[in-house]
């Protein structure tokens, strides 16, 4: 799974905070996880050389959410990613990939990437 709250992050992990608004019906665990996903390895088609590949060391993990204060059904939900799911030296890949095609998923209503920490 994606979410996983006993994640503790590493001081090489990259941090990414999003404000995420669920749809009706959609726990915000399940949008955390569905936004650390779709960011990383979910959309990962298998392949032969899965064998090869460690999925659960290239995930992203939404490792904690909370809802935001005075605001209906929005939270903040904290991922991080493994520094080396991104392509070394290139700004691009990584936000390509943490703020590509996530903000087009179906299961949130609106999302917004409010804040980035890069080791």
């Amino acid at each position: 799974t994606y979410y996983t709250p006993e994640y503790e992050t590493k001081d090489t992990d990259i941090l990414a905070a999003f404000r995420v608004t669920p749809q009706p019906g959609v726990p915000p665990e399940e949008a955390g996880a569905a936004v650390a996903a779709e960011s990383s390895t979910g959309t990962w088609t298998t392949v032969w050389t899965d064998g090869l590949t460690s999925l659960d060391r290239y995930k992203g993990r939404c490792y904690d959410i909370e809802p935001v204060a005075g605001e209906e059904n929005q939270y903040i939900a904290y991922v991080a990613y493994p520094l080396d799911l991104f392509e070394e030296g290139s700004v691009t890949n990584m936000f390509t990939s943490i703020v590509g095609n996530v903000f087009g998923f179906k299961a949130l209503r609106a999302l917004r990437l409010e804040d980035l920490r890069i080791p």
